[in-house]
């Protein structure tokens, strides 16, 4: 199971566990129950490393004060083995709530000095919350049995980017921030936000060799350690990263502290502060002695995402020097308070980004004025307006703004990216494609029509200091217009057509076989088929050549970059090399949208790297392994975890039938094929019935044989109070017919009935079957080929063929099931490497190979709209009508009636000539 699956598993299990818990008190136990694992798992792997044994591991114990100091030393912490993760989970049914709270308790005890700040106090969230977990000890104890077996199987492994416990934890995270509503905001910044961030911010910083970075309002630490990893890319020693993160809510301060050890982070790159950001500026002192130790630290990154618009105490802030230079932001709204506090924080060369809301652009009064001395203090790089209903439980629309200390340009790039996101449930995201976008015009200070522009100081301050986004980027979707003279005329408008110049311009020619000149200004269509001509255009061909060119070789690059190099790549920066190369192909092919292909790259790599990560971790025969499908069944009335068959560790099962067991794969699809066939047919005929007919017709549960009502009823006569399957067959046709003549059939074949239905003395059936029955009924009555029941007869006999099928379906997937498990298993090293390619490369390189002719479809449609769109004239509509109109009055005129009938005709014939 890889990272994802095995994170949702245990995300819908623990959402169904918590039960009446809120979602934002519950991630605090199982988040909790995660670390505390993290660490017991470190402590263990560290001493084994270290040359300790398993007796070694096995006897631990907090007596033992030199062995504590020497664990103390080298891991930071010490836990006893009774009180390791592993050991409540060998307890079984001796395991009790206590031993949770007793191991707690001397975590904080044991906890190395020098590390006290990262671990003191880490786990109190939990410790005071473990009583809301059940009413008494017995119940607390089973729901947190319940927890530690959940999270058991989470394996700790820090190679590349495979660290799946620091995985696991940041998407509980966010999923627990989308069910937790308005708070949710306390502790998670979604993770394509924080992503776009932190890659503004690492561009910035790629030629430092030692960064120092800090969020003052840190929540879960997701935004600081996506910051991180992003300078990571651009950084050959990732220890010298160093993180400074301050959090007011101890709970979640708790979180941001879990987050940064988890991630492998050293202790002593983690500083951390559990307190009011505005109220004591902070990183400013030691905590121990704020008096001797009066120095501010000046970072080269500062970002944040604070609570939005919150009262603050501004009273005594006026000398405070985070504001003196630039104002005291109002006490109603402290946005522009964390605003200053970030940029007082960042280096000269330094950058800051910070997520706010819309407001913050064009309010008046004291933000007003702080606006202005940021403009004129040539503070303000660039502002991005973010679509709306983006961070979970506000619908705000929010902005990030980007500021530096010191600037060489002066103006100020404004983007509107608000239009480019996908609809996921109740929120907007932002797609990969859409965040490469942004970074790239950021870091490139592009101006790009309805998306951003670059404005002037001067431009700034005639508009007073006002920086609403629509000021200055108009990204609206101009409203349809319509031609006058076209519409009542005909024609296309040559202002119309110049609107697809961008088309015009790569296919030379293409416009003027497609239009000819009407009445000036105006344009007829001169062919016949629009499709036709443009796919055969040389200019067309020329443009798909071009393009297939420059991919000629992409299929062997993406096989040297990922196949030949899979065990050395760096997982973390290889898609920015593969981007890299992308982009670099299509810089000579106008019209294809680069990010399009981008997103296209991201969805597949988000496949491709997990299972990278697998094969750097565990080694190439990972390809060759498969695991149990398991899943939940009810069972009882619980649910439990089951094996249904096999899936591949990273080899799909389909992917392996459709190539190297092609035969019986298709033999397979064939037979399914049929399955749906009968489906269809079976559809067709139900379809063709009366509405009487369906309404007094029903189906039998236990031989699918469909029998007359009349019979059924004349043997439950003869027969009654026996019950057997036959019986009950005959029976379920109740209602099927109330035909006269059919009573007159049974009459005349009541010797059938008897023969075939007989009743032992003993009260026991003949083994005649009831099909069997039926088919003698058959052989001795013959019905027309659309009656009634002619189409029973043959839903009778193709429902008896879907039995056969179904079972011949199921035999043969369960022999072609177990036969590629045999198959991937015995894989050799040129097979597995040639399903590798299949998997990662082909679809990646078929979906890009796909692009040009979207282009030309696109432009087909255009141009097809805006033929249809003039092609109806009003001059046209309105002879049809006269004409329609005149032929009617004729009609008229040859109709006859008494005096009142030729009163009305004459006055509707008046009416039909407008008089």
């Amino acid at each position: 199971m890889n990272k994802q699956k095995l994170a949702t598993k245990i995300w819908e299990s623990a959402n169904k566990m918590r039960s009446k818990i809120e979602a934002n008190e519950y991630k605090d136990y199982i988040l909790g129950f995660i670390f505390y694992k993290y660490l017991s798992d470190y402590e263990v792997k560290k001493l084994k490393e270290l040359g300790s044994t398993q007796e070694d591991i096995e006897a631990l114990v907090e007596d033992d004060t030199e062995t504590v100091e020497y664990v103390r030393e080298e891991v930071g912490y010490f836990i006893a083995y009774k009180d390791l993760f592993s050991t409540w989970i060998k307890m079984g049914k001796d395991f009790d709530v206590s031993n949770v709270t007793d191991a707690l308790s001397a975590f904080d005890r044991l906890i190395n000095p020098s590390d006290k700040k990262v671990y003191e106090g880490i786990f109190n969230t939990l410790q005071t919350g473990l009583s809301k977990l059940g009413d008494s000890s017995a119940s607390r104890t089973k729901a947190i049995s319940n927890l530690i077996h959940l999270i058991k199987d989470i394996p700790m492994d820090g190679r590349q980017d495979y660290d799946v416990i620091g995985f696991i934890y940041e998407y509980l995270i966010s999923m627990f921030a989308a069910n937790a509503g308005k708070k949710a905001g306390e502790f998670y910044t979604p993770h394509e936000v924080s992503l776009l961030m932190s890659e503004i911010v690492a561009d910035h910083l790629k030629d430092r060799t030692e960064i120092e970075i800090y969020d003052p309002t840190s929540g879960s630490g997701s935004l600081l350690i996506n910051i991180g990893r992003s300078v990571a890319k651009h950084i050959d020693n990732e220890n010298n990263i160093k993180y400074y993160a301050q959090e007011l809510k101890q709970n979640t301060y708790n979180l941001t502290r879990m987050n940064l050890v988890m991630r492998g982070i050293r202790p002593a790159n983690i500083i951390t502060r559990n307190g009011d950001t505005l109220e004591d500026d902070w990183p400013y002192f030691d905590e121990t002695n704020p008096v001797e130790t009066y120095n501010p630290l000046y970072v080269d990154a500062v970002v944040s995402n604070p609570p939005y618009s919150q009262h603050w105490e501004s009273g005594n802030k006026e000398t405070d020097p985070r504001y003196s230079r630039f104002g005291l932001a109002p006490k109603s709204k402290a946005d522009y308070a964390f605003l200053l506090h970030d940029l007082f924080h960042i280096k000269p060369d330094g950058i800051m980004t910070i997520v706010l809301p819309h407001g913050v652009l064009f309010r008046g009064g004291e933000e007003g004025e702080i606006r202005k001395n940021l403009i004129e203090g040539n503070n303000i790089d660039a502002i991005i307006g973010l679509p709306s209903n983006i961070f979970f439980g506000t619908g705000i629309p929010t902005i990030i703004m980007v500021l530096k200390q010191k600037r060489e340009n002066t103006d100020v790039l404004i983007v509107d990216a608000s239009k480019g996101f996908i609809k996921v449930g109740k929120n907007n995201k932002l797609r990969a494609s859409d965040i490469k976008k942004i970074v790239d015009v950021v870091t490139t200070r592009a101006n790009i029509g309805k998306f951003s522009r670059k404005v002037s100081r001067e431009e700034i301050r005639r508009n007073e200091y006002n920086l609403n986004i629509p000021r200055y980027v108009d990204s609206s979707v101009g409203a349809e217009r319509w031609d006058l003279y076209a519409s009542m005329f005909g024609g296309i408008p040559i202002s119309e057509i110049a609107e697809l110049s961008k088309y015009w311009g790569a296919f030379p020619g293409l416009k003027e076989v497609l239009f000819t000149q009407g009445v000036v200004p105006y344009a007829e269509l001169a062919v016949g088929n629009i499709e036709q001509t443009v796919n055969e255009h040389p200019a067309v061909k020329d443009f798909i050549s071009n393009f297939m060119r420059c991919f000629g070789d992409f299929n062997s690059y993406l096989k040297s970059e990922l196949i030949t190099n899979m065990a050395s790549l760096n997982i973390s920066k290889e898609k920015v090399v593969l981007s890299a190369d992308i982009f670099a192909r299509l810089d000579s092919i106008r019209l294809i949208d680069r990010y399009e292909a981008y997103q296209l790259l991201d969805d597949e790599w988000a496949k491709t790297s997990v299972d990278l990560e697998i094969i750097q971790t565990e080694g190439f025969n990972a390809v060759k392994k498969v695991n149990p499908n398991m899943v939940v069944k009810k069972k009882d009335g619980k649910e439990e975890e089951v094996q249904v068959g096999w899936i591949g560790h990273i080899i799909p099962f389909e992917l392996v039938q459709r190539t190297l067991l092609l035969s019986e794969y298709e033999a397979l699809m064939q037979i399914e094929g049929r399955l749906a066939e009968i489906s269809s047919e079976y559809d067709q005929i139900l379809d063709s019935l009366s509405e009487e007919e369906k309404e007094s017709s029903l189906t039998n549960d236990s031989s699918d044989v469909f029998v007359a009502k009349e019979i059924g009823v004349k043997l439950k006569e003869i027969y009654a109070g026996v019950d057997t399957q036959e019986i009950k067959a005959l029976n379920a046709y109740a209602a099927l017919s109330k035909k006269a003549d059919k009573l007159a059939f049974i009459n005349a074949h009541d010797d059938v009935v008897w023969a075939n239905m007989a009743v032992n003395k003993d009260g026991t059936y003949s083994k005649k079957t009831v099909t069997a029955y039926i088919a003698d009924l058959q052989s001795n009555f013959e019905f027309q080929e659309e009656s009634f029941e002619a189409k029973i007869v043959k839903i009778s006999k193709l429902m008896d063929e879907e039995k056969e099928v179904k079972a011949k379906v199921k035999e043969d997937a369960a022999v072609l099931h177990m036969k590629t498990k045999e198959t991937i298993e015995s894989l050799s090293d040129e097979q597995a490497l040639k399903l590798l390619e299949q998997k990662w490369i082909f679809p990646l390189t078929e979906s890009i190979s796909q692009l040009p002719n979207a282009v030309i479809h696109i432009l087909i449609d255009k141009i097809k709209v805006l033929s249809k769109k003039y092609a109806a004239t009003y001059s046209a509509v309105e002879a049809e009508i006269q004409e329609t109109e005149s032929t009617l009055s004729v009609l008229v005129d040859k109709l006859g009636g008494n005096e009142f009938d030729m009163k009305g005709l004459s006055e509707f014939q008046a009416l039909l000539k407008g008089e």
